[in-house]
């Protein structure tokens, strides 16, 4: 066993497990709970060391989603690949501020991020109209400041919280292009992979990415996305309760940080 030690690791494996199973299960949200798992779950107390580690199985498990989403058709590449490229610069200057953050600050503001990503939650996603949109010399400048502009408020967000942010990547894509909602999700998953893995670079230049706790995390993220996918199949008429359930779930943890934090600094 790696000198992280048993109880450490299991707890490691479960919590990706349960973000997987989400993921898998919901399509998106599930990487938010990553950062509050690994502090009050698998026990890492810098937040700082819990950001970086949950970006880098974020940016492993968007991978492993995008291949998904490639084989299919459903990425948008020039799109998707403008749109990370500037939230690469996004995440790099947001992981930067992040890294020099109070972590208690940044741990209660992660909260407030929780309480907005479980609200987003609720709401039914909708995509655009144009289902044939490619970024050409035609459409180069229109498209291009709007996916610019995105790219860089977008990447700066995940790289300040260590997030995916695919959250707001996909309405960002939609905004941008109008294009449909599959194609969305599938192209937002770019830039996950690319923010995610920004971060936890640029975090890993200060020796604050916990690498033994993110494999065993990827690995029970692993497990469970593959159950989660098959669940989603079999649970598929019951897939907007669960989604209310687990938005719910995600606000009450969201408010639950939060408050500690207001509690801490006010006493």
């Amino acid at each position: 066993m790696m000198d992280i030690g048993v109880i450490v690791a299991l707890l490691s494996l479960t919590s990706g497990l349960l973000v997987g199973f989400s993921l898998g299960l919901l399509g998106g949200g599930g990487s938010i709970l990553a950062v509050p798992l690994l502090v009050y779950v698998v026990g890492v107390h810098d937040t700082h060391v819990a950001i970086a580690t949950s970006a880098a199985a974020v940016a492993a498990s968007a991978l492993a989603n995008l291949l998904f989403h490639a084989r299919g058709g459903n990425v948008k590449w020039r799109c998707a690949g403008l749109f990370a490229a500037f939230g690469v610069v996004g995440a790099a200057a947001g992981s930067s501020l992040g890294k020099i953050t109070s972590g208690d600050l940044l741990l209660g503001l992660f909260g407030l991020v929780m309480i907005v990503v479980g609200l987003s939650m609720l709401r039914e996603k909708s995509g655009g109209s144009d289902p044939d949109v490619q970024l050409t010399r035609a459409t180069a400048l229109r498209l291009t400041p709007r996916l610019a502009f995105g790219g860089l408020l977008v990447g700066g967000l995940s790289g300040f919280f260590g997030i995916g942010g695919g959250f707001l990547v996909v309405p960002g894509l939609v905004a941008a292009t109008a294009m449909p909602i599959l194609n969305a999700i599938g192209s937002s998953l770019v830039s996950v992979a690319a923010f995610g893995t920004t971060t936890a670079a640029n975090y890993a230049l200060d020796g604050l990415v916990d690498w033994e706790i993110a494999a065993f995390f990827i690995g029970g993220g692993g497990i469970g996305g593959w159950l989660g996918t098959r669940a989603s199949n079999l649970l598929a008429k019951r897939k907007r309760a669960l989604n209310f359930i687990f938005a719910a779930v995600i606000i009450l943890v969201g408010i639950f940080i939060s408050g500690q934090w207001a509690i801490t600094a006010i006493t």
